[in-house]
């Protein structure tokens, strides 16, 4: 089927061909075949790299041009940008949301596509957007993910509102090939697309003993080297191909660049380009043996790099500078890096309560499919290693030649019942308590099979803890959402999180930092680190010496794992720097970044709380929030109020006796361009004036030719809503 042929706007069809797209993959002209533009709902099961996005972009092109609208759903706020990127700069306004939790985004109504996770998504149900209900065409990418435990359930009761705003919105599903594609596909009313056809010939098969096995035949390596792993490698470079080698941990991960590093000794400006901006991006130790190896042409991917560093070695190996990439198995999950040859070394993970288990089917066949990059390479190749003989068959019975998991529902977990049975009540979806089975009775859950009695038992349990937590009341059959259930949800706040909030605030008479951060590091929306055994020591220290200032007492792993991740958050608002933070925990400066981000959104949400139930620790709160925000002590709060002051600038002007608006005004104009820069100091010394309530003299000379901004009005707090 040919591009020139389809009914595309213009523009598109002549961007496609102008990128040398000229007719399609088998597995997108059946999409067309199905009715694609014919807005029937479509849900392609498909390998990687057969073309899924564009399946995507063809349909919103053409909804576009018949004046719909346009929201396509990612799993990850990295994929989100890369997706935004990929649909910008051809014709159509495309917007893109993963920000704040509690924003209605109004502002997102006036593109044609919006790109958002399904957290964000699940936000802006829960805070009313008015222009969801616009929206006349749904892509949920990656969306086998919707028997992910930690994010399923979202997707799915993502979906179910998005289809009952607008019953007549198509819908796309994008997925991996899953184990019961029919069953998603049924409930979505889709018409199922499968295939097994890829664009580049993907060989699958197992090394050992210096050959690699596929069915039917083998291939003899050269074994220079004693390392299985390294002689793969060695053998893909040799023949201009780069990889990608998964293994289970960051440590693992991290060790296999720098011995990849040490075999390849490749060096070229663009690696030491490369190598200054990761050095530049995370200068802890972490980050200076990433910047090492990238030097020669290896480089390692986890979530333990801050994301600069990520981006850098994405970058680097999408030009081909950089040749192979160690990951954790995070790297599968929807990035578009292709390689000539994907090596599976570690096909075993550790979970805690049971110890070292297979990775499941499905998540290997999302390594595998990374496999081959189109246009470039004849053929790609992905390869288990084998330890033993006897492992070579098995194997392949238990990866290669099997097929993947079925997927089911996630919203039969409690605590994800629990939550979006009160964002159903209180963003009107259900108003009664019949509404309320009748929207689950539609969900993915109660499609798989006869669950209703199982349904409802669940369902009047969760919806007792709410009533009894006081997030919820019943007048007959009619059900409601309290002011704090209200709250509670909008904030995005898991009910058990809420209440922990609110209990714990309620019942403290000595409100400290530390005891606020672990308690937010307690609550169920908080990831908290792994408690290692050199660990120990210093916890029992820290419960010795300041055990009088957490809100709550436990002996549970959790509430120790709290206690260590607590402790990172405050040396970060200590202004500790990352180096010692990362030697003294054993964490990594990306770790340090997620807490920051997950504690700033808990944070503003306790603040929130902290106003209704316990305003006399509205200062404190507040004041702890600024200095989450932005990692400084409570002595530089007055000045990093201040528009372009970050923590660096706040304390070089601290340490120069500059330590409020008035100090800026009062100071000599040399001293703050030395500490700031002109362009800064100027623009800071306006900001201080509006502080403290009178103009910086520039700022009254330049009168004349300032133009004011329209006045913007005051934010919108949650309650200033309609019901």
């Amino acid at each position: 089927m040919k591009i020139a042929d389809l009914p595309l706007p213009n523009h598109l069809r002549d961007a496609y061909l102008k990128a040398g797209i000229e007719e399609l993959y088998p597995p997108q002209a059946e999409c067309i075949h199905a009715g694609l533009f014919d807005r029937k709902n479509i849900l392609a099961a498909i390998p990687t790299a057969s073309g899924k996005t564009l399946i995507a972009e063809m349909a919103m092109q053409r909804e576009i041009a018949d004046g719909g609208k346009c929201l396509y759903v990612v799993p990850l706020k990295a994929l989100a940008s890369e997706k935004y990127e990929d649909f910008s700069g051809k014709s159509v306004k495309v917007g893109i949301a993963t920000g704040d939790p509690d924003q209605r985004d109004e502002y997102l109504g006036r593109y044609d596509i919006i790109v958002a996770t399904s957290e964000k998504t699940d936000s802006l149900l829960r805070n009313k957007a008015g222009w969801l209900k616009e929206i006349s065409l749904l892509v949920v990418d990656e969306i086998h993910l919707i028997g992910d435990e930690t994010r399923g359930a979202t997707l799915e009761m993502v979906i179910a509102q998005l289809r009952y705003l607008n019953p007549t919105m198509q819908i796309i599903g994008l997925s991996a090939t899953m184990g019961n594609p029919e069953s998603l596909a049924k409930w979505l009313d889709a018409h199922l697309i499968t295939s097994e056809w890829r664009p580049v010939d993907l060989r699958e098969g197992v090394y050992f003993d210096g050959a690699i096995h596929f069915h039917g035949t083998e291939r003899v390596l050269l074994t220079p080297k004693k390392d299985d792993d390294l002689n793969l490698l060695l053998d893909t470079i040799g023949e201009g191909g780069q990889c990608l080698v998964f293994v289970s941990s960051r440590r693992s991960a991290e060790a296999y660049a720098k011995r990849a590093a040490a075999v390849l000794k490749k060096s070229s400006p663009a690696l030491d380009e490369l190598s200054n901006r990761i050095a530049r991006a995370d200068t802890t130790a972490s980050g200076k043996t990433l910047a090492a190896a990238v030097k020669s042409g290896a480089a390692f991917h986890h979530a333990g790099l801050p994301s600069e560093a990520r981006k850098a070695v994405e970058d680097g190996f999408r030009k081909g500078d950089i040749l192979v990439i160690s990951a954790t198995p995070t790297l599968a999950a929807g990035l578009n890096l292709p390689a000539r040859r994907v090596i599976i070394r570690d096909y075993q993970r550790y979970e805690r309560g049971s110890g070292m288990n297979p990775i499941p089917v499905l998540e290997y066949h999302q390594m595998a499919g990374r496999a081959g990059r189109p246009r470039l390479d004849p053929y790609g190749e992905a390869v288990l290693i084998a330890k033993e003989k006897q492992d070579v068959d098995r194997l392949f019975e238990e990866f290669i030649d099997a097929p993947a998991e079925d997927i089911s529902s996630q919203c039969q977990r409690e605590n994800e019942l629990r939550s979006h049975l009160l964002a159903l009540i209180t963003s009107g979806f259900a108003e009664t308590r019949d509404e309320v089975r009748g929207f689950m009775e539609k969900s993915f859950y109660a499609s798989q099979k006869s669950v209703h009695r199982r349904l409802d038992k669940n369902v009047e349990r969760a919806l007792a803890y709410l009533e009894e937590s006081g997030m919820i009341e019943f007048e007959g059959e009619g059900v409601h959402g309290t002011r704090f259930g209200a709250l509670s949800s909008r904030l995005y706040l898991d009910p058990e999180s809420a209440m922990m909030i609110k209990d714990g605030l309620k019942g403290c008479s000595d409100f400290t930092a530390f005891g606020m951060l672990h308690l937010l590091c307690m609550t169920p929306d908080m990831f908290r680190f792994y408690l290692k055994a050199s660990d120990e020591t210093f916890i029992d220290k820290i419960l010795t010496d300041r055990g009088s200032e957490l809100m709550m007492e436990d002996i549970s792993e959790e509430f120790f794992a709290a206690i260590k991740t607590a402790l990172v958050a405050e040396e970060w608002t200590d202004e500790i720097g990352e180096d010692s933070i990362c030697e003294r925990f054993g964490v990594g400066a990306g770790d340090i970044h997620a807490v920051v981000e997950n504690l700033k959104w808990l944070m503003h949400a306790a603040a929130r709380i902290c106003h209704e139930f316990t305003p006399s620790f509205d200062v404190k709160m507040q004041d702890l929030e600024l200095r989450v925000t932005h990692g400084v002590k409570e002595e530089l709060i007055p000045l990093i109020s201040l528009k372009g002051i970050g923590r660096v600038r706040a304390r070089r002007l601290f340490n120069r006796g500059i330590t409020s608006p008035k100090d800026i005004l009062a100071a000599d104009e040399n001293d703050l361009v030395a500490i700031l820069g002109a362009v800064t100091a100027k623009n800071v010394q306006k900001e201080a004036g509006r502080k403290s309530g009178r103009k910086s003299q520039p700022e009254i000379e330049e009168k004349e030719i300032t133009v004011e901004p329209a006045e913007k009005k005051p934010q919108a707090t949650l309650f200033d809503f309609g019901e």
